[in-house]
């Protein structure tokens, strides 16, 4: 397949591109600092910014998917959504977050009294962008959230898949490497099965 991965060379963009290369897709590895990406044969490192949507537009044409792995703090949900839209490409995955997902039957992450100050602005505008990419039924769009803690680590292949609802070890923490993230971004990317959906991964 032809893969756009936007913010490519960020900790968990690095390590879906290096998945999706892995696994013999063509990449087109989209960041400010595309001299960061990695040398591969397959992969085609672009400079862009999501904050111009026809430019970044361009350079999405003509893949057969697009991962979004950015921060989205300093991200414009609607600006990133219409630069997809407008490129053409249906299918939309988005590297999400942990905070929306629910401890309880409508009760999410971020809104439990221990959630942690310093992550609130970015679990925040991660909640806000789940929220617009639900109300578009013009992208089959695909939303995964990492559990708690989302950290370089292993690639151990072994790790379960749930819904809306946080994943919890049975050592009683919720974590996921990323490397082990890529591989679960990457089956859905191969093997569609959470269409217009949010799912989440960890062990």
């Amino acid at each position: 397949m032809k893969l756009a991965v936007v913010g490519a060379t960020g900790k968990a963009g690095s390590r879906i591109v290096k998945e999706a290369l892995d696994r013999g897709h063509e990449v087109t590895g989209i960041s400010r600092h595309p001299e960061n990406a990695l040398a591969h044969p397959r992969l085609k490192a672009l400079k862009g910014d999501a904050e111009d949507p026809a430019a970044l537009a361009g350079l999405l044409k003509g893949h057969d998917a697009v991962i979004s792995s950015l921060r989205f703090v300093g991200t414009d949900a609607q600006k990133l959504i219409a630069a997809v839209k407008q490129s053409g490409v249906k299918r939309y995955l988005v590297v999400g977050g942990a905070g929306s997902l629910e401890v309880a039957p409508g009760k999410a992450l971020f809104d439990t009294p221990g959630f942690p100050d310093v992550a609130k602005p970015e679990s925040g505008k991660g909640r806000e962008f789940l929220d617009a990419i639900r109300k578009e039924d013009g992208l089959d769009w695909s939303f995964l959230s990492p559990s708690t803690v989302f950290a370089p680590g292993e690639r151990s292949g072994k790790f379960r898949l749930g819904g809306d609802g946080l994943l919890t070890a049975a050592d009683g923490k919720s974590h996921i490497s990323m490397e082990d993230y890529a591989i679960a971004l990457l089956d859905e990317v191969e093997t569609p099965r959470h269409i217009r959906r949010r799912f989440t991964v960890g062990y």
